[in-house]
């Protein structure tokens, strides 16, 4: 997924020139199957219904998702997406074409997480925004998205757990987001790791060397790939052949669940281009 930025990444002088700029690049340059997103000024500003009415209305169907940012209730989403159906409707787009990514940046988005997952039909996916979090936390760091050595564990291992179940619950995808050192790829891949083991499906990459890190981090490894097939089909020999519901596995139990963790690694495997070897 790549996303372009209205918020952030724009001077306030150039948030309405910056509009023209995004519809240009949607319309002009080779974006192959990636899905396409526009990061829009969030409800606070002066700038939202403006970025969806000439974005969403002027780019055409490539647009697939529109991010918001610092979503603090549903009602938010629920705006967005009344919002996003009316310029579908005058543009000439499918009705739900443009789907919602919502990003939890402040502890009044935390609180109303779980709200904010339900509320809309076209949301597909929650990302967690850790600099304008530890921001709103009033955390006395001066750098968001890294690991703060005084602390003893994670500082965010709370809010990760419950953005995380949130999204599941609903059926999104759940993203990370940014490390902001940069050059340090160790250190990426080493906070990267928290939040893959946790369930996550990801994190926004900064740079390219970002994303060969964490496309590696996030995606299973070959053995674990072959291992899950294998599982699965010793699981579906003992159920449909032999009937029973539980087996031993090599020196493991498994059963039902086993299956489910097993169709998630075949599935995650798969999005990131790898086959099962020959055995």
């Amino acid at each position: 997924m790549t996303f372009l930025d209205l918020e952030d990444s724009v001077a306030p002088a150039e948030k309405v020139a910056a509009r023209r700029k995004v519809v240009e690049a949607i319309k002009n340059l080779a974006w192959d199957d990636r899905v396409l997103c526009v990061r829009v000024n969030g409800w606070d500003t002066e700038w939202t219904y403006g970025d969806v009415i000439e974005v969403v209305g002027d780019a055409g169907d490539r647009l697939d998702e529109v991010m918001l940012p610092k979503v603090q209730s549903a009602a938010e989403v629920v705006a967005l997406d009344l919002l996003l159906t009316q310029v579908e409707k005058r543009s000439g787009l499918p009705v739900g074409h443009v789907g919602i990514e919502a990003q939890i940046e402040t502890t009044r988005g935390l609180i109303n997480v779980e709200e904010i997952c339900a509320s809309s039909a076209r949301l597909e996916t929650i990302v967690f925004g850790p600099a304008d979090f530890a921001a709103s936390m009033e955390m006395p760091v001066l750098t968001g998205g890294v690991a703060v050595p005084e602390y003893p564990g994670d500082h965010f291992h709370y809010v990760f757990s419950k953005i995380l179940m949130a999204g599941r619950a609903n059926g999104l995808q759940v993203i990370d987001g940014p490390y902001l050192y940069v050059r340090d790829l160790d250190g990426l891949r080493d906070y990267a790791r928290r939040t893959r083991v946790l369930g996550y499906d990801g994190k926004w990459a900064l740079t390219p060397d970002q994303a060969v890190v964490l496309n590696e981090v996030y995606s299973p490894s070959q053995e674990q790939f072959d291992r899950a097939w294998d599982l699965l089909e010793a699981y579906r020999k003992a159920t449909e052949e032999d009937r029973t519901g539980a087996l031993m596995f090599g020196d493991e139990m498994i059963d039902e669940a086993s299956r489910k963790i097993a169709q998630k690694f075949v599935v995650r495997g798969e999005r990131a281009g790898l086959r099962r070897s020959a055995t």
